[in-house]
Parts: structure tokens; sequence; C-alpha cells
């Protein structure tokens, strides 16, 4: 642990919000987070984002350029308490929810990541991937069905244990980058369990690129492949990658960071590599 708990009645959980030019949306979303502390790291925005999150009484931490999902780590780091929450400049826990998930993680000193339930949109669709962890085949954690995924906006973690493994990695950008993240904690030995009965809500912004979004996860899917499943998982998937346009913009991505992407290869335990083939089953 890192030795610095808040005092007593004070909150367990900080949030952080990564955004980039999202004023309107952030308006709407940060008082959304009170009473608990709220950091909003900024991604190179040009609009009024800044002056938004200040004037909301969050702190707040200008990159000044674009880190994707690897600007959260700037606010992990910021934050004074044992747990942080992931929120979107589009999403917000539900009441009650932090509460909650503190007292999860109190109880299970070796989960580093609560996934929780996230509602979608007005009509509170359950987003498929909380459908998928909820039958996870995988033996179940002491706190709930295990996971090697989860939905970023939808995690709260350790603070040490993600700070330990480096936290998101900064090319994957915004979408998939939660693989990558799930394996290095499994393969340090933390466990991750999805616990329904913590909610976050996602209204979506409509100013996203749905086809944009599907190549970057397709592009982080192989980087993933090729840094941490076995050589021949990794041939595989870029063969795969050629069968569609979708798939050869993906891979010509993932061949732009070809070099950094085998200079941080390290294959998954063989553990951990069998639990990932039992899901992908």
């Amino acid at each position: 642990m890192d030795g610095r708990l808040p005092s007593p009645g004070r909150p367990r959980v900080s949030i952080v919000v990564v955004t980039r030019d999202r004023a309107a949306t952030l308006r709407e979303t940060l008082p959304r987070h009170a009473p608990y502390p709220a950091i909003v790291v900024d991604n190179g925005s040009a609009d009024d984002t800044l002056a938004v999150a200040r004037a909301a009484g969050a702190q707040v931490i200008a990159l000044g350029r674009n880190a994707g999902a690897a600007g959260r780590t700037a606010g992990v780091r910021l934050a004074e308490t044992p747990y942080v929450a992931f929120a979107d400049d589009d999403s917000w826990w539900a009441p009650g929810a932090l509460e909650r998930a503190a007292a999860v993680l109190d109880a299970h000193p070796h989960l580093a990541v609560l996934a929780a339930t996230v509602l979608v949109g007005p009509d509170e669709r359950l987003d498929p991937v909380c459908r998928a962890m909820a039958d996870s085949p995988l033996a179940p954690a002491a706190a709930g069905p295990a996971v090697l995924g989860f939905v970023a906006c939808g995690a709260v973690v350790r603070k040490d244990a993600y700070l330990a493994i480096g936290g998101f990695p900064e090319p994957y950008g915004i979408g998939g980058e939660e693989e990558p993240l799930a394996l290095d904690l499994a393969a340090a030995g933390w466990e991750l369990a999805y616990v329904p009965d913590v909610v976050a809500h996602h209204h979506p912004s409509p100013a996203r690129n749905p086809r944009r979004r599907v190549v970057v996860q397709r592009r982080n899917a192989l980087w993933t492949a090729w840094r941490r499943r076995p050589l021949h998982v990794a041939f595989a998937r870029t063969l795969h990658a050629l069968g569609d346009e979708v798939g050869r913009s993906a891979l010509r991505e993932a061949f732009g960071q070809a070099r950094w992407a085998l200079a941080t290869r390290r294959p998954a335990p063989p553990g951990v590599e069998r639990a990932v083939r039992l899901l992908e089953r």
C-alpha cells in the first residue's frame, strides 16, 4: 500500500476523468461526482475544458498533449485516496456506488480492479461487456465473477496496484486499453472481479466517430497480441486483420509502432494465458 490513507470521514475514493475538447459535456457530468474529489486530466483541449473543470472545483492536470487513456495515470498519482474510480467526460457513478466499491475493496485486499455494471444511454441498456463479465467461465474471485477485462468508465482500481504495473500504455489511446492493463495485473498476481451492484452510467457523446473507434480497438488488440500473447496467436491475429478494410487500417497503424510493441513484449504467464483462452472459447 502507498501508506497515504485519508483521514476518518473523508472519501476513500477519488474520481479521475480524462477528457479532450468536451467542455459542454463535462459541464453536465462533473457536478454529479460530488462529494468525491474529482481530478480532471486534460489531453490538450482547445476549448474551455480547463475553465469548466476549475469552476466545478476539480483538481486539474493540463497535459498539453493527447496521452489518451494513459492520461489517467497522472490523475491516479495525484489522488490522495487508496482507491480511484475512472469516469469519462460522458459518464458518472450512481449514488452510493463508490461507498459500496470502497467497502468491497477494503474487504478484499487482493482485488485490484472492481468492474461495475455500466448502464448505457437514457434507456439504461446494460453494456454488453457487463453481460459477458457476469457469465465469466473463470473460477470466481472472492468478490465476484473473475474477469480479465472491464469497461474503463465503470472501473474502480486500487491505486498502488495500478501504479505498480505502470497503468494504461500510452500508445493505445482510448478504446480497448483495458485488456493489457487487466493482463498485467493478473500476471502480477492481482484479482479482477465484476461486482454488479456497483453501478455507473454512461451516455456516449454523439461526437464519437464509430468507425475510428473500431479501428483503434482492433489496432490495440493487435498490439496486445504481440505484446502479451504467444507468437502463434499474434501471427494468427495479424493474418485475420488482412481480411477486411477496417482490419487492414488497424494493421497499418499497428505497424507504425511495431518497434515499441516488440520492445515491450512480455508474454503473460501460462496461468493467465490459459484463462484468456478459456474466455475466448
